[in-house]
């Protein structure tokens, strides 16, 4: 493929040369002889800075966003480094979007619950699907490590090509704000846009809610693109309603959904341990569902995803069965069972709103026996410190005792995030203790708890690594539970068996 090919469709301010180009490639260490190099500025670094080495490695063209002019290669000059490589990679893997039908999800909480339960009912539907969202990929009947929610505009067209390739005619991805604020998903066409709702996150990105909300927009803008033909939205969130009026000013025919009202509402409402049984009233039938995922936010996830699914033609009947064969989401309200008597479960709850679900659920689930809910938490560094006291609050206020402990501190200081988060718990008067090392403060948790108690393991979920200053090392929240709970005497041989899967 030559230069000019794969700049058809970019916003080019200059441009010289056109070789023929192998590949294409943004990070200057995987540039190999032949390729492309799209150089761009980011938030922590600047690609610009190593156009000499890309060059040096055998770079034959160059496209950058800043004023330099590359010697003895091609090169184009760009007003936006990330939307240049999103139309760079479309054309390089032969625009394989156009093959697709791709529903994205954006919102603070339930996008990768919504996400797996949209997948499930398309699967029913007998369509093949692919999913990119925040635990997982699924590709070509492969489960592929996730190292972003929603991936840099390269590797996302190299996986809908993958996708297209194995005869694949759906996806369903989630869509960060970061990724939309960046130009990652510039010129997608959405077939489906799902808004979930929002709630206090990523403020130390986008710095104010206003810029928050106004990157899930994007979504729905059609940026680079088309407006999404379907806008699936939840009015019982306050920024859905704006966005509903938004959405259908734009052109796109507009889905809601909310718990009493909306296109997709709900009735009879039933919540156990066991699962969640409802009805989920649409504009032309009303569909009995019995799900395995448990609690009030689940029923809103099912709603969007039955929003969602309707909107891609799928049946009531595909719905039903869809939303059943979903046995669990990893690290979303996942119970940690050895057979002990008390309930132990591990979430990705990380703000506070996320929090106050998770540990209202978890007061449902324990009335019945008069138990305790034990949380164990902590607050991720070099993010939003605004939220941490908030977090320390509404894990106050939900439980009856708190393990403060340490997340994902990064460069940060564990002892001092703790002490952020320590304010918030300070003001709710609920009883805690800390513990910086977090698998400690699953094992305090573990051993605390009673019969009838619950025990809440929050903010890493999926996660199997823990990001210290010195980089990542390997940690599980699921696996730390299910070691204490071995030390306690329940499932000594499942665990056994995984510390010697592990070695």
């Amino acid at each position: 493929m030559t230069f000019l090919e794969l700049l058809a469709g970019a916003e080019v301010l200059a441009q010289s040369g056109n070789p023929q180009v192998s590949g294409v490639e943004y990070d200057s260490r995987r540039v190999k002889p032949g390729n492309l190099f799209v150089a761009m500025r980011g938030e922590a670094s600047d690609g610009n800075r190593f156009l000499g080495q890309a060059i040096a490695s055998g770079a034959v063209a160059v496209v950058t966003d800043s004023d330099q002019q590359p010697s003895g290669v091609a090169w184009a000059r760009v007003p936006h480094g990330r939307r240049a490589l999103a139309v760079v990679s479309q054309n390089f893997y032969g625009r394989p979007a156009a093959r697709l039908a791709i529903t994205g999800i954006t919102g603070t909480n339930g996008k990768s619950t919504t996400a797996f339960l949209i997948e499930s009912i398309l699967v029913a539907a007998r369509r093949n699907c692919a999913l990119v969202g925040t635990i997982e990929y699924h590709v070509a009947g492969r489960v592929l490590a996730a190292p972003h929610t929603t991936p840099e505009a390269l590797e996302l067209q190299r996986i809908f090509r993958q996708a297209a390739d194995d005869g694949a005619t759906e996806v369903v991805m989630e869509v960060s704000s970061h990724a939309l604020a960046q130009g990652r998903t510039y010129g997608i066409p959405f077939e489906v846009a799902v808004f979930t709702n929002l709630t206090r996150d990523h403020l130390d990105y986008h710095t104010t809610m206003e810029e928050y909300f106004a990157a899930k927009r994007v979504l729905f803008e059609g940026s680079g693109g088309p407006e999404p033909q379907f806008a699936v939205v939840n009015v019982d969130d306050e920024a859905g309603v704006g966005l509903a009026k938004f959405s259908k000013s734009q052109g796109s025919q507009v889905i809601t959904y909310g718990l009493a009202h909306g296109d997709f509402h709900a009735t009879k409402v039933e919540i156990s341990a066991h699962g969640t049984r409802f009805h989920v009233v649409t504009p032309h039938d009303t569909i009995p569902v019995h799900a395995h995922l448990i609690g009030r936010v689940n029923v809103y996830n099912i709603l969007a995803a039955s929003a969602a699914a309707y909107a891609r033609g799928c049946s009531s009947q595909a719905i039903e069965e869809g939303v059943r064969a979903l046995g669990r989401v990893p690290g979303r309200f996942e119970r940690v069972d050895c057979g002990q008597a008390f309930t132990v479960v591990v979430d990705f709850a990380h703000t506070d709103d996320a929090l106050r679900n998770l540990t209202a659920l978890a007061r449902e689930f324990v009335k019945a026996s008069g138990g305790h809910v034990i949380t164990v938490f902590g607050c991720g560094g070099d993010r939003d410190r605004t939220k941490r006291p908030l977090m320390g609050e509404a894990a106050g206020k939900g439980s009856d005792f708190v393990v403060l402990t340490s997340d994902n501190p990064r460069s940060e200081d564990p002892a001092a995030i703790i002490k952020d988060a320590a304010v918030g718990l300070e003001r709710s008067g609920a009883r805690y203790q800390t513990e910086p090392d977090r698998g400690a403060a699953i094992h305090l948790a573990v051993n605390m708890a009673k019969p009838g108690d619950i025990v809440l393991i929050a903010g890493k979920g999926h996660e199997k690594s823990q990001i210290l200053a010195t980089g990542p090392v390997p940690f599980d929240d699921t696996e730390a539970a299910a070691e204490a709970l071995g030390e306690l005497g329940y499932g000594r041989a499942r665990t056994a068996a995984k510390l010697e899967t592990r070695a």
